[in-house]
């Protein structure tokens, strides 16, 4: 048997639903609502970034509501994906089961970083 190692890149497929998003430029018109989106995005993103510092630095205090909050946070921008995936981190947390914790703590990471991406690129294109 040879030492091969295989690398796996796991490539996660996004659910969004550009909806919400629709609907706040409807109703607020443009300008402010690109305000309004580009908030929630840099809020998320912090909510994100806080969330990360936490588990890096193990302090789970607190972590089972930052996640609910990802989560609404999410649903409001119609990222489903990473609604999704921050409530099934949440359910490993309180579920006390650590290894499921890390993959799928890992999945969250990897959605989060693609949807941020994305929807700042989307937002680019409107502006």
């Amino acid at each position: 048997m040879t030492g091969t190692i295989a690398v796996l890149r796991p490539l996660e497929r996004l659910r969004q639903d550009a909806e919400p998003v629709a609907v706040m430029y409807r109703d607020l018109g443009t300008a402010q609502a690109e305000q309004v989106v580009t908030r929630a995005l840099g809020e998320l993103a912090l909510t994100m970034s806080g969330l990360a510092h936490q588990v890096r630095a193990h302090d789970l205090n607190d972590l089972a509501r930052q996640l609910r909050r990802l989560q609404r946070m999410s649903e409001q921008l119609g990222m489903i994906s990473l609604g999704l995936v921050a409530g099934d981190v949440r359910l490993c947390l309180e579920g006390g089961d650590v290894t499921a914790f890390a993959a799928v703590w890992a999945r969250l990471m990897r959605v989060a970083e693609r949807s941020l991406a994305a929807d700042r690129d989307l937002l680019d294109q409107t502006i």
